[in-house]
């Protein structure tokens, strides 16, 4: 070190550069590291909503399809298909740290699925005027359809997360960051055109 060189606090002026520059860049890291975890774990919780709102549809269609049933026991076929539906659907659980493209097609397909059958089982209410004025079956009915809202509200907000968590990601100077500590980008919920076009809920 020359005699020229200044010194400040006993380090010399290019420590204390090196050693400012070093700080800046330890809380920026842990800035962003934080930021990126914060919109992870709002696009992961996020999808636990999405998860909670099939669940629920699920846990309504044994009682819907006991009360047609109890109208026209010999839709033995439409009952079957829902049922097997709805086993395959509740059977695939998606963790929220491991939404792979091919789990969440396979989620998707599965859903989309059970929309179909639950679809053919609301057609065969339309076959029985006392079915269609059964007080139980009118109250699943409403809650069938709000459940249905409450889906699409839940895939809405899941995607929205979803896109502000990627886009976190992807930015610079955070992208550089993302790989090493394993922010990988995360996949929306898109559902598939058949889902689109299952029949809807609407009595």
């Amino acid at each position: 070190m020359s005699n020229n060189e200044k010194k400040i606090g006993g380090f010399s002026r290019n420590t204390v550069i090196i050693a400012a520059v070093v700080a800046i860049l330890a809380i920026w890291g842990i800035s962003a590291y934080n930021g990126m975890v914060k919109v992870e774990e709002e696009a992961t919780t996020a999808w636990a909503g999405v998860q909670s709102a099939y669940q629920r549809r699920a846990d309504l269609i044994p009682n819907l399809v006991a009360t047609v049933k109890g109208y026209a026991a010999h839709e033995k076929e439409t009952f079957e298909a829902v049922i097997n539906a709805r086993a395959k659907a509740t059977s695939i659980n998606v963790n929220a740290d491991d939404l792979t493209p091919e789990k969440l097609e396979s989620y998707k397909k599965a859903q989309g699925e059970l929309s179909q059958a639950l679809g053919r089982l609301m057609v065969v209410q339309e076959q029985y005027p006392e079915l269609k004025a059964d007080k139980q079956f009118l109250d699943l009915q409403k809650q069938l359809e709000g459940t249905e809202n409450r889906i699409n509200e839940a895939r809405n907000a899941f995607n929205t997360k979803v896109q502000d968590y990627n886009m976190k990601i992807r930015r610079f100077p955070n992208s550089m960051l993302a790989g090493i500590f394993g922010f990988d980008k995360m996949n929306k919920f898109e559902a598939d055109a058949n889902a689109q076009s299952a029949p809807t809920v609407e009595f």
